[in-house]
């Protein structure tokens, strides 16, 4: 009993590790992301990052020196929400990333083309969030205030609260600048990271909701079972007018099964009544566990 017991507590030590060295690489990620691609270009990502890039242009400040600054308050906020054990990883996903902006800031830009610069800064930004995200960190900032919200609304998405955040800190870039495109550069840039992170944080995990009601249920379902390997119910129905009981077939499948599966309906039963829709988040054998983390 005392071996498993050290057994367990020395897998949870090199999780904690290997979790610390994916928050080192995302902090890197996500300081090549600003200052590489969106500091030089003078695009306000949003949120801490992002009011920091203003900030530099007001300020005989480093932008990653802003975002360690801005990000004392958000500490004592988290210390109060989350505890010292969470706070204590964001504050070095926070300070590292606050560092590697400086670092990287000191080189000249990969790119001095706006578009590619909010795609591909937006995209590495996601990229480094996510990680840090994973890891059960934050990089401070907006970050701690959206793992809030989260707790208080899980219905509501990761990417989508950020950007709502987001969106009045690139307003106030385009005043600060004088220059509306590059605010509307910042723009792509912040629908770009909020595409990306929920891609990042929830996977391709998206699919496929089918309803179909036959006179042949037994054939439709047969096939759906052999030649796509997916799960098939049947849910007990009735016509309101007619009376008629029917069986209807409850059905969800990836994505990209959801072509050949209207394929069988119309080769089986041309006549069937089909209600397709989207999935967006499944729970279960196949796709997430009902145990994970909402992020």
């Amino acid at each position: 009993m005392e071996e498993l017991h050290g057994e367990s507590k020395s897998r949870r030590i090199l999780k904690r590790v290997g979790d610390y060295v994916v928050m080192t690489l995302a902090a890197a990620v996500y300081g090549i992301a600003i200052g590489l691609f969106l500091d030089p270009n003078s695009l306000a990502p949003g949120g801490i990052a992002g009011t920091a890039v203003i900030l530099n242009r007001l300020l005989p400040l480093e932008t990653g020196t802003l975002v360690l600054i801005m990000n004392v308050p958000i500490f004592l906020f988290g210390l109060w929400q989350f505890g010292i054990r969470f706070m204590v990883s964001t504050i070095y996903s926070t300070v590292l990333a606050s560092l590697c902006i400086n670092f990287f800031g000191k080189y000249p830009a990969v790119t001095q083309e706006p578009l590619l610069a909010a795609l591909v800064g937006g995209s590495l930004a996601a990229v480094g969030l996510g990680m840090t995200f994973r890891s059960k960190s934050t990089t401070g900032g907006t970050d701690i205030i959206v793992k809030y919200l989260r707790k208080k609304m899980p219905y509501l998405k990761t990417g989508i609260l950020m950007m709502s955040i987001d969106v009045v800190v690139v307003t106030a870039s385009a005043f600060v600048f004088g220059d509306i495109e590059k605010a509307l550069y910042a723009g792509i840039s912040v629908g770009v990271t909020s595409f990306v992170l929920d891609l990042v944080l929830y996977g391709r995990d998206g699919a496929k909701l089918i309803y179909i009601i036959s006179d042949h249920p037994e054939k439709i379902s047969k096939r759906l079972l052999e030649e796509l390997d997916v799960g098939v119910t049947f849910l007990e129905g009735a016509g309101a007018y007619s009376g008629k009981e029917k069986q209807v077939i409850f059905c969800v499948l990836k994505k990209p099964l959801s072509p050949r599966a209207e394929a069988i309906v119309k080769e089986e039963d041309a006549q069937a009544f089909m209600i397709v829709t989207n999935a967006t988040e499944i729970y279960g054998e196949g796709y997430k566990s009902y145990f994970g983390e909402k992020l």
